[in-house]
């Protein structure tokens, strides 16, 4: 990506940059301390680039991302969505381990919330046209770090192999003092 990003603004030897766009669905950039995503890259190889971020374009359309609701899933517990699609990718929000019939912990083990949160998680996939074998990212946020191996027994039977990228922290607390919340993004 930074070979391609280089080649095309900075006019570097062309490389093999039809391949990376591609494989490319969005481009992301660190400027200043703030992400800049471009939903698209640069629409002909042979344009000359005004500026050193000619080349990406950020939509500013609305109509691009749709929210995505399910009752068999716990609603927001703010305001957002439980999910969102947007440019062939589903963004999922953290999910706790609610049942949500009652909006009530299942229980107070990493286990049960674990389980709960994933049938959550699944059913809200399912109503943003996902499944888990789409799922290329998640991020666990535990409120234990002890508990992670625990997690991953659990966690390793929802995700078809390969399972997706992942990243693991322990935070200071959740939101209703949860043990566990998971967040993800799907491919569509």
């Amino acid at each position: 990506m930074a070979s391609w990003f280089a080649a095309k603004c900075f006019h570097l030897p062309p490389m093999d940059v039809d391949v990376i766009r591609r494989r490319a669905s969005f481009a992301a950039v660190i400027v200043g301390g703030a992400s800049v995503v471009g939903a698209a890259l640069c629409r002909s190889s042979s344009a000359k680039s005004s500026g050193p971020f000619s080349c990406l374009s950020i939509s500013t359309d609305t109509n691009i991302k749709e929210a995505v609701h399910t009752e068999k899933a716990p609603a927001a517990l703010g305001p957002y969505s439980q999910a969102i699609k947007a440019n062939n990718l589903l963004f999922v929000s953290g999910v706790l381990g609610l049942v949500p019939e009652t909006g009530k912990f299942i229980s107070d083990n990493v286990e049960d919330q674990t389980e709960q949160l994933l049938k959550n998680m699944g059913e809200i996939l399912k109503s943003g046209g996902a499944s888990y074998s789409s799922v290329v990212k998640t991020t666990i946020l535990l409120a234990d770090l002890k508990d992670f191996k625990k997690v991953n027994e659990i966690y390793a039977k929802y995700f078809p192999s390969p399972p997706p990228a992942r990243s693991t922290y322990q935070v200071a607390a959740l939101p209703l003092n949860a043990k566990i919340e998971i967040e993800c993004i799907a491919a569509l």
